[in-house]
C-alpha cells in the first residue's frame, strides 16, 4: 500500500521494497490521495517481472488528488501491453474486499494454476517404489495415448488390466510419479466399492475447497467432484481396483477435459475404456527385479551385468518357479534380504514348501495363487518367529478392506484382538515394532503421514486361505468386535470423520457377520452404527439391508423386547417414512414404544422419543389428531427429566408448535 508519506522512506527502504516487489507473488495497490517516490519504481518493477498486478482506486474529487498520483493512474490504464493489469474503482471497504478477493482467487485459478506457482493437488497414498523395473512399454503407451490421442478417442480412458498380483497398482503409481509434472492435480480414488468410490470423491472435494464439500448428501458432493473435473483440465484421476465397470462408469465424469486412468481385472469394460494389458515380467525383467529387491543389486540402478552369471541363473529359476508373478518375487525378495538368505537357500526353501502346500490342498488345479501362498508362507514363517505381535496384526488386517486401514482403529479396538495386540491399546507406539517387521517382508504398506495401513487383496485371501475355518471364524468375530469398538457414536456429527476412515472397515465386517452368521450384541450395533451413517449420507440402498440385519441378530439374542430392539425398530421406521413407505413404517414405530413403555417405563426419555417420532411420523401423513397427544406426552416427559431448556426438550417443544401452527392455518382455509 502506499501511503501518503512514502517519500519519507528513507534510501535504504528502496531496495527493500524492490526486493518485496521481486518475492511476491501477486502486486497490489491501494489508491487514495496520497503518491510515494517509489510508487513507479514498484510498479515498473512488478511489470518487468511480469507479475500480476491488481490496483485499486478510490473514488474522490480530482482535486483532492495528488496530481503526480493522478498522473500515475492514468499512465496505469494506457499501458502499450495491459495484460497481467487489473485495475478497479471502490468506493468502501467492504466493496474493495469483496473485489480483492474476486480478482485474487481469479489469478489463482487461471495464472497461477497455468504457471504452477501453487503446489499441485495429490493424494497418491504410496510411495514411489525404488525397485519398480521394466513395464516401460506400458508406461510409454499410456504416455502417448494420452498425449497424441485425438479428442473422440480420449473419451475412452485407458485401463491398466491383468491379474492380481501383476502389478496393475504399481504401474499406475509409476505413471503418478513419472509425469506429475504434466498435471496441475492428480487425484486417486479406491474403485473397489460404491462406498469407497463415494469416499475418495469426498475427499477431492475437501482437497479442492468445493462449497459442496461438506454436504450432508454425499450424492451431492459427488455431483459437484464431477462438475469439477468436466470444467476444468490438466488433472489425472487414477481409479484403482476398478472391477465393477457398471459401478466406476456412474462415477465417471462427462467431458475429455482431463485424464482418467483405470486400474482393473475385469476385461469387460468394452467401448467404455480402452485396455492396456500387463502380463507376467519377462525373464529378465524379473531376474533384474529379484535381485534389486534381495539386495543383490545393491542399487535399484545398478545393471543385471553388475550380478554373476551363477547369481542371474538362480534368480531366473525362482522367477520360473514363481511363474513371472512380480507380488511374489516382490515378497521373495524382500525375504533373502531381511532373513538374510542366499538365492540357492530361498529356491530350496521354495521348492520344499510349494511340495508341501501342494499336498495339503491336494494338487486342486483350480487353486490360482500357489506362487504367493509358497512365497507368503516362507515370509509368514520368519514373521510369526520374529514377532508374533505381528503376525497376530497380519491376521487381523486380512480380515478388513484392503485400502487405507486406519491404525487408530487398531489401537482403539486393540482390547478385542487377542493376548498379542491387547497391549496396545494402552500404548499406541507398540504399533511401530510389529509394523517395521510387517514392512520389511513387504507384507504391508504404511503411510506414515495419514496413519494409514495398506495390503494385497491376494496376501489377504491367501493368509485367511490358509487358516482352518475355526481360526477363520475366531479372526472374523475378533475383526467385527475391534471395528465396533472403535467406531464412534455416529449421532454426533463432529465425529463423522472418523466414521468416514473407518466405514469401508464396517461394510468389510458386514461381509463377515453374513458369510460366518455371526450374532451377537457388538455386530449389531456395528451394523446399525453404519446402516445410521449411511442413512444420513443419502446412501439409502446401502443403509436399508444393514439396519434390517441388525434388527434380526437382536431380535434373535436380545429378544423382541429389549431396548436396542427398540431402538432397531425406530431406526429402521425412520429409513422407511423417509422413503415414503407409511405402509411400513407405522407397525415399527408401534412396537419400539410399546417396548419402551414396557421395558422402560412410561415416562423415561427414550420412550419420549418414541413419541416423538411417531407423532412426527403421524403429522408427515396429515394426522394431527393422533400427533397432538403424542408430543403432548413427550414434551412432559422431557421437561419433567432434563427441564425447558435441554436441547431434546426444545426440539419436541418446537415440533409440537409447528403442529399447533399447520392446524391453525387449516382452520383459516
Amino acid at each position: 500500500m502506499f501511503e501518503k508519506d512514502a517519500g519519507a522512506r528513507p534510501a535504504s527502504i528502496q531496495q527493500t521494497y524492490l526486493e518485496e516487489v521481486a518475492s511476491c507473488d501477486i502486486y497490489i495497490g491501494l489508491f487514495w490521495q496520497g503518491y510515494g517516490q517509489y510508487t513507479i519504481e514498484e510498479f515498473e518493477k512488478a511489470r518487468s517481472l511480469h507479475k500480476p498486478c491488481l490496483v485499486y482506486e478510490k473514488h474522490v474529487d480530482i482535486e483532492q488528488r495528488d496530481p503526480q498520483l493522478t498522473t500515475f493512474l492514468r499512465s496505469i490504464q494506457q499501458v502499450t501491453d495491459p495484460r497481467g493489469v487489473t485495475v478497479r474503482r471502490f468506493q468502501t471497504a467492504r466493496e474493495l474486499a469483496e473485489q480483492v478477493s474476486q480478482d485474487v482467487l481469479h489469478l489463482l485459478i487461471t495464472d497461477f494454476r497455468k504457471s504452477r506457482k501453487q503446489p499441485p493437488v495429490w493424494n497418491i497414498p504410496y510411495r514411489r517404489n525404488p525397485f519398480f523395473t521394466g513395464r516401460e512399454d506400458v508406461l510409454k503407451q499410456l504416455h502417448e495415448y494420452f498425449t497424441q490421442a485425438t479428442t473422440a478417442a480420449l473419451t475412452q480412458p485407458p485401463a491398466i488390466t491383468g491379474l492380481g498380483g501383476i502389478g496393475k497398482t504399481q504401474v499406475a503409481v509409476e505413471y503418478a510419479y513419472r509425469y506429475k509434472e504434466a498435471y496441475h492435480e492428480v487425484f486417486w480414488v479406491n474403485a473397489t466399492a460404491r462406498e469407497t468410490l463415494i469416499e475418495g470423491f469426498v475427499t477431492i472435494a475437501r482437497l479442492l475447497a468445493l462449497p459442496a464439500k461438506d454436504e450432508q448428501d454425499q450424492t451431492m458432493i459427488v455431483a459437484a467432484v464431477q462438475h469439477w473435473l468436466a470444467n476444468q483440465s490438466g488433472w489425472l484421476l487414477i481409479l484403482d481396483n476398478a472391477d465393477n465397470s457398471q459401478l466406476v462408469t456412474a462415477f465417471v465424469p462427462t467431458g475429455n477435459t482431463g485424464h482418467i486412468l483405470l486400474t482393473t481385472r475385469e476385461q469387460g469394460w468394452g467401448a467404455a475404456a480402452r485396455n492396456f494389458p500387463v502380463t507376467k515380467m519377462d525373464e529378465t525383467e524379473g531376474v533384474l527385479f529379484l535381485l534389486r529387491r534381495a539386495n543383490v543389486l545393491k542399487s535399484p540402478l545398478a545393471p543385471l551385468s553388475a550380478a554373476s552369471s551363477a547369481e542371474q541363473a538362480t534368480a531366473a529359476a525362482i522367477v520360473k518357479a514363481m511363474d513371472e508373478l512380480p507380488l511374489a518375487l516382490d515378497q521373495a525378495g524382500a525375504y533373502i534380504h531381511e532373513t538374510p538368505s542366499t538365492l540357492d537357500a530361498y529356491l530350496k526353501a521354495y521348492q520344499r514348501r510349494q511340495a508341501e502346500l501342494l499336498h495339503e490342498r491336494g494338487k486342486d488345479p483350480n487353486y490360482q495363487h500357489k506362487p504367493v501362498a509358497t512365497t507368503w508362507s516362507l515370509n509368514f514363517e520368519q514373521v510369526e518367529q520374529l514377532n508374533p505381535t505381528a503376525a497376530d496384526l497380519l491376521r487381523f488386517l486380512a480380515f478388513l478392506a484392503p485400502d487405507a486401514i486406519p491404525e487408530e482403529m487398531i489401537v482403539a479396538g486393540a482390547s478385542e484382538l487377542g493376548p498379542q495386540l491387547q497391549k496396545l491399546s494402552t500404548d499406541e507406539t507398540l504399533l511401530d515394532q510389529p509394523m517395521k517387521v510387517l514392512s520389511r517382508f513387504s507384507l504391508v504398506q504404511r503411510d506414515t503421514n495419514k496413519h494409514l495401513l495398506f495390503i494385497h487383496r491376494l496376501v489377504q485371501a491367501v493368509l485367511r486361505a490358509t487358516l482352518t475355518l475355526k481360526t477363520q471364524r475366531e479372526w472374523a468375530e475378533r475383526t467385527v468386535r475391534a471395528v465396533n469398538l472403535a467406531f464412534p457414536d455416529v449421532t454426533n456429527v463432529e465425529l463423522w470423520v472418523q466414521c468416514e476412515r473407518l466405514l469401508p472397515h464396517a461394510l468389510s465386517c458386514a461381509d463377515l457377520i453374513n458369510d460366518y452368521a455371526l450374532a451377537f450384541p457388538e455386530a449389531a450395533r456395528l451394523l446399525n452404527q453404519t446402516g445410521y451413517y449411511l442413512d444420513d449420507h443419502a446412501q439409502y440402498k446401502q443403509a436399508k439391508p444393514l439396519y434390517e440385519h441388525a434388527l434380526a441378530i437382536r431380535e434373535q439374542v436380545l429378544g423382541p423386547h429389549h431396548p436396542d430392539t427398540a431402538l432397531s425398530l425406530n431406526n429402521l421406521a425412520e429409513f422407511y417414512r423417509s422413503q415414503g413407505d407409511s405402509e411400513r413404517a407405522t407397525p415399527l414405530y408401534e412396537r419400539a414404544l410399546a417396548i419402551r413403555e414396557q421395558v422402560l417405563g412410561p415416562h423415561h426419555p427414550q420412550t419420549a422419543s418414541s413419541l416423538n417420532n411417531l407423532a412426527e411420523f403421524y403429522r408427515s401423513q396429515g394426522d394431527s389428531e393422533r400427533a397432538t397427544p403424542l408430543y403432548e406426552r413427550a414434551l412432559a416427559i422431557m421437561e419433567k427429566t432434563f427441564g425447558s431448556n435441554h436441547p431434546s426438550t426444545k426440539t419436541v417443544r418446537a415440533n409440537l408448535a409447528t403442529l399447533l401452527e399447520d392446524m391453525k392455518q387449516k382452520k383459516k382455509k
